[in-house]
């Protein structure tokens, strides 16, 4: 058993419905350093501030070869699996994404964010053609021997505002967890869903993981490991909060 894929089987068993594993985003090997050193049991990558940190804006503008040399300096710089926020696995079709999963798990990562939505757009896949695509990635990691982590994503509560989340909303998304979930998916990650009640019912009416984002306003901690949540990530919050620190101390140097 290779060290990536005794990795990959570890990540996997740190999801737990109740007792969620927290992934404190990173963006390169100095964030990843400080986060494995305050004692987190792994470690993810968010897409916005890896592009951010170098230049770029969020969807995908940020070349795949950055991003996958990002990671491989991030694996080199710590000891904990690895997993890369991958958005659309830079391809719509199967053998694309196959083939780009295949490179990405070369860098050591074990496990990826897959979302729904169509790059560059405010539509999503239907949940036929996301499945198949779903299938694709998985098909890239068998491809390459590595039981890697497919955290598949939809968009449907992040592209809403909160107060408009409703039944219709849910109930697509559990059909397309239903759907990933056969196709291979690992996990199943619903950004932007706060609401305690609909958190519930997606936990109760998956057998996935369900990973939660903590962004502001979003139940805490114990609220969310009660409801079942099996994985809770921060995204770009980490980053946009450091940097709005590095400003202000910068405005005090500067006068």
């Amino acid at each position: 058993m290779t060290d990536q894929t005794t990795r990959a089987k570890t990540f996997a068993a740190l999801h737990q419905k109740g007792n969620p594993v927290i992934l404190y985003n990173i963006w390169d090997a100095g964030s990843a350093k400080a986060v494995q050193d305050a004692g987190a049991k792994a470690l993810a990558t968010g897409s916005a501030p890896v592009a951010m940190a170098q230049g770029f804006g969020d969807g995908q503008n940020i070349p795949m070869d950055y991003v996958l040399d990002n990671a491989r300096r991030i694996i080199g710089a710590v000891d904990l699996p690895v997993t890369l926020d991958f958005e659309g696995a830079y391809a719509t079709d199967a053998a694309g994404i196959s083939d780009n999963v295949q490179r990405a798990l070369e860098t050591g990562v074990i496990g990826f964010n897959f979302e729904d939505q169509i790059i560059g757009t405010k539509d999503l896949f239907d949940i036929e053609t996301q499945a198949t695509r779903v299938a694709a990635m998985r098909a890239g990691c068998d491809a390459a021997g590595i039981p890697a982590f497919v955290n598949a994503r939809t968009d449907i509560f992040l592209k809403a505002q909160p107060d408009t989340h409703d039944d219709a909303m849910l109930n697509d998304a559990i059909a397309r967890a239903k759907a990933y979930s056969d196709a291979g998916a690992s996990g199943f990650f619903a950004p932007g869903l706060k609401d305690e009640a609909m958190i519930g019912r997606l936990c109760e009416a998956t057998d996935l993981p369900v990973n939660i984002i903590a962004l502001p306003g979003t139940p805490d901690t114990a609220t969310l490991a009660k409801l079942g949540v099996a994985r809770i990530s921060y995204g770009p919050v980490p980053y946009r909060k450091m940097v709005a620190w590095l400003q202000e101390q910068a405005a005090a140097a500067l006068g």
